[in-house]
């Protein structure tokens, strides 16, 4: 039986008729309680759209009956009638909710008109329901993998901070999952059904930024060739996500401590003042108190980002969560390449535990993600990770037997490469400029090798 129903409440058998032949016309499926006290037991079993009440009931009325209703399913809409109404009993009912008030004798033409319209705005609510719902599932705790006290710490962090409206800081080496935990944050929390807008401030050059943060009217610069909303506007009503925030310029970062302190912008170019409502929620994988420090980050910006503060361990201080993440890596890209790889061996796990994991999760996953593209057999093994994967090992990987004396060179300089990238970043604080300076490579070779390792952003 569909849960798309209405509930009549109607102690006048007269009365009962009536509205059973008109929602029958209406295509509409119903239940019947003569009292509000039977209504109650029909709701707590079954579920129902909308209720149609009598106000003078046997026992409990009708208003209080659809306040009950409203406690055991708070979407239920309403529309109440009575042969003794008044305007103060009228305002009652819509001050608790109910859609409208109709006087007996009813008039059957508007009644069609009311209960249409409240039927719509019920499927819609419950369909809003069920997308937030279906967020939340998509979204939320269940995609942090691992049961550490590392992990299980940072999801009771988040369940505390949810639904508190303030500033949240992500901080955590990269492909830790910071985006994760932001979008958790969100979907977790009361603006769950407003937009998620995120903007990556490691990725466009600084004078692109205050254009994306801030948009534009037409004209405002060459190429403005019409208006364009940014960010802080996108995200209004909702949560804007700035990811990778250390990287911003100082100019940028008191355009946007202003934006915050007041709540209002103004697009370039514009003289209008644009209010804006955002939560904001910020990540870096730098060490932004040092930041501060030394003068590169802003003191009062980084306060203001830093209500609360979460913390993602790297992967290497969880391992106990590898076998645990490695197994749901191989379920998904199974899926996706229609493979049938059933498990990864002792010996490859434990050549996981040992690696220290400079790319965390996110280079996890790319190496089960080659391991399977590049399986023979339906278990993983060490070599096969070893042979798509040479930096797994501890040492410059011994020459392999299967391969090239090129391709044996190529991957001993490929792990060379790799550690001397990973050494340079963590020497210079993740500064991507700084690092590929002190590599004597571009900043866009530099980017591309990270890409090509696994270091993500």
């Amino acid at each position: 039986m569909s849960d798309d129903k209405v509930l009549v409440v109607e102690d006048d058998e007269g009365g009962r008729f009536f509205l059973s032949e008109f929602l029958k016309k209406e295509g509409r499926e119903f239940e019947i309680a003569k009292s509000g006290e039977d209504a109650l037991e029909l709701m707590r079993s079954e579920s129902f759209l909308m209720a149609i009440l009598d106000y003078n009931l046997p026992g409990m009325n009708g208003l209080d009956t659809f306040s009950r209703l409203r406690e055991i399913d708070a979407g239920i809409e309403g529309i109440m009638i009575t042969a003794f109404g008044n305007k103060d009993l009228a305002m009652d009912a819509m001050n608790a909710g109910v859609m409208d008030f109709f006087n007996k004798p009813l008039e059957l033409s508007e009644m069609r008109v009311v209960v249409r319209r409240a039927w719509d705005r019920a499927k819609l609510r419950r369909e809003v329901e069920t997308l937030r719902a279906e967020n939340r599932r998509k979204f939320g705790l269940d995609r942090l993998l691992g049961s550490s006290p590392g992990v299980q710490a940072v999801k009771e962090q988040i369940r505390m901070v949810a639904n508190n409206d303030v500033s949240v800081l992500i901080q955590g080496e990269s492909g830790t999952g910071k985006e994760l935990v932001a979008q958790a944050l969100h979907y977790m929390s009361p603006r769950c059904n407003q937009p998620f807008v995120k903007v990556n401030c490691a990725a466009l050059p600084a004078d692109l930024l205050e254009a994306e943060f801030f948009g534009y009217e037409k004209g405002a610069f060459t190429g403005a060739v019409k208006q364009r909303r940014g960010k802080f506007e996108m995200a209004s009503s909702g949560t804007l996500f700035l990811d990778e925030i250390g990287d911003m310029t100082a100019a940028t970062q008191m355009k946007i401590l202003r934006a915050i302190q007041e709540g209002e912008i103004e697009r370039i170019g514009g003289e209008k003042t644009i209010r804006v409502d955002i939560r904001i929620i910020a990540a870096t994988n730098k060490d932004l108190e040092r930041a501060v420090e030394e003068k590169e980050f802003r003191e009062d910006l980084f306060y203001r980002l830093n209500v609360v503060g979460i913390h993602l361990p790297p992967l290497r201080e969880r391992t106990e969560d590898i076998a645990e993440i490695a197994t749901h890596f191989l379920d998904v890209y199974n899926g996706k390449f229609n493979k049938e790889i059933q498990s990864i061996s002792d010996d490859a796990m434990q050549l996981f535990l040992n690696y220290s994991w400079p790319g965390n999760i996110r280079e996890l996953e790319n190496i089960i993600q080659r391991g399977i593209v590049l399986a023979y057999n339906d278990k993983l093994e060490k070599e096969d990770f070893l042979r798509v994967y040479p930096s797994l090992g501890n040492n410059i990987p011994d020459p392999s037997p299967d391969l090239s004396l090129h391709d044996n060179v190529e991957a001993a300089v490929a792990w060379t490469e790799k550690r001397m990238i990973l050494e340079a970043l963590k020497d210079e604080n993740w500064r991507r400029q700084e690092t590929s300076d002190r590599l004597g490579i571009s900043r866009k070779s530099l980017h591309n090798k990270m890409k090509k390792y696994g270091i993500g952003e």
